[in-house]
């Protein structure tokens, strides 16, 4: 089959080559791979540390080409979203049927291919904070893949949103358009305190979205785009002057149980233009030096997805 290989001397550190067909397990289905999203994460961290030759690849959109032979999961010829800790950046996919999702007819396999890590760990993480009903909710990141997920599902929840950008005057016209009710350009600009955050960009931006919180409020710890350690003030977990009970919750989507159920759910909401994929670059794969060059330099917000084939 044809792949995405990680290779350090190509540009973007990805060369188009061939990779032994994937062989699925009894509990796996075989997925012909449409499309793929690009997240943040894989293309920072995964690339540089991957062996040559590698196939990486988190998300991916397509078909099943072959049932799993246990019997579960989707038949052939069924579309499907699914989600793995590689493999997703070429022609076949050998995947968990527990990490599947049955996608629509006739929807657009590449925005549903932004559904998995980033539509999914904004659901799972904002679970963490409970009844979203009347509360005020922080998004840190808000431009990302997770956070514009969040700030459309915090909003569908009954929250009352703030999205935190580097750049507000840029960003929060469509930040407001997805839900946000407030655009703030770091979390210690905010009025009043939340009772949740989900954070994207951890060090000293979560600290001060952890200042933030309201007594009893919770903040997710889901990314760590910004790349710098998280220091604590001597004091910061005191539980005096009414700052009671605040928690710090760290995430994993791939320790979680039935993600299958969340990403078919997911993709319908998607399908059905209930929520935006966020899809700011497109291309062929044979582009995706261009795409992980825009990510890195921090040029694309939101979601970008190759076409594989």
């Amino acid at each position: 089959m044809r792949a995405l290989l990680v290779d350090p001397s190509a540009p973007g550190g990805l060369r188009l080559g061939d990779a032994p067909d994937p062989t699925p397990a009894p509990h796996q289905a075989l997925v012909r791979v449409t499309a793929t999203s690009l997240n943040y994460g894989e293309v920072k961290w995964g690339i540089e540390g991957a062996p040559e030759g590698t196939v990486l690849g988190w998300d991916a959109a397509g078909v099943v080409e072959r049932a799993a032979a246990d019997g579960s999961g989707p038949s052939a010829g069924t579309r499907v979203v699914t989600l793995g800790e590689a493999g997703g950046w070429a022609e076949l996919r050998a995947v968990d049927t527990d990490l599947i999702g049955v996608v629509p007819e006739g929807a657009d396999l590449g925005a549903i291919s932004t559904v998995p890590v980033a539509g999914a760990s904004a659901l799972r993480a904002l679970h963490r904070i409970g009844p979203l009903l009347g509360k005020r909710v922080m998004v840190t990141g808000a431009t990302g893949g997770v956070g514009r997920y969040a700030v459309q599902l915090a909003r569908q929840g009954g929250a009352e949103v703030i999205a935190v950008t580097r750049d507000p005057e840029a960003q929060g016209e469509e930040l407001r358009r997805l839900g946000a009710h407030e655009v703030l350009a770091s979390p210690a600009d905010v009025g009043a305190p939340v009772d949740g955050v989900l954070d994207m960009v951890a060090g000293r931006q979560m600290v001060a979205a952890f200042d933030a919180l309201a007594p009893r409020g919770t903040l997710v710890s889901v990314g760590h785009s910004g790349g710098d350690d998280a220091r604590f003030e001597y004091g910061a977990f005191f539980g005096n002057e009414g700052r009671h009970d605040r928690s710090i919750v760290t995430f994993y989507l791939l320790g979680l149980p039935d993600l299958g159920r969340d990403l078919t759910w997911l993709a319908a909401r998607v399908a059905a233009g209930d929520l935006d994929a966020g899809q700011t670059w497109r291309g062929a794969w044979e582009k995706a030096p261009e795409a992980v060059e825009g990510l890195l330099a921090g040029r694309l917000h939101g979601k970008a997805v190759l076409d594989i084939g």
